[in-house]
């Protein structure tokens, strides 16, 4: 497969730059989007290949996101196909947290 998220060997995106000391998370949404992806697979819904294709599905979005932000765009892209919740819930309740609720 040759998509965007296939960046090796690619130039101009610069070092990688490793944080000193670096926690495993650095927000609470992080370590919850970690339990939600263990979750999809421990319940039987989505392996690790699955996972993998759904981030390779993201676009150019790749490019600009963070890892776990990666792994939040691949549980809400498998949870919709795999008819945990619908798109219109995703996108109600994504809407309420913008909003404060």
């Amino acid at each position: 497969m040759n998509g965007v998220h296939d960046l090796g060997g690619m130039h101009g995106f610069g070092p990688v730059v490793r944080e000193e000391n670096e926690p495993v998370f650095h927000a609470e949404w992080e370590r919850r989007a970690f339990g939600l992806l263990n979750l999809l697979g421990m319940e039987g819904h989505a392996n690790i290949d699955e996972l993998r294709h759904a981030i390779e599905r993201m676009g150019p979005a790749y490019l600009t996101t963070s890892y776990y932000e990666h792994w939040l765009a691949a549980i809400e892209i498998l949870a919709v196909e795999k008819g945990l919740v619908t798109q219109a819930e995703l996108d109600a309740r994504v809407a309420a947290l913008q909003a404060g609720s």
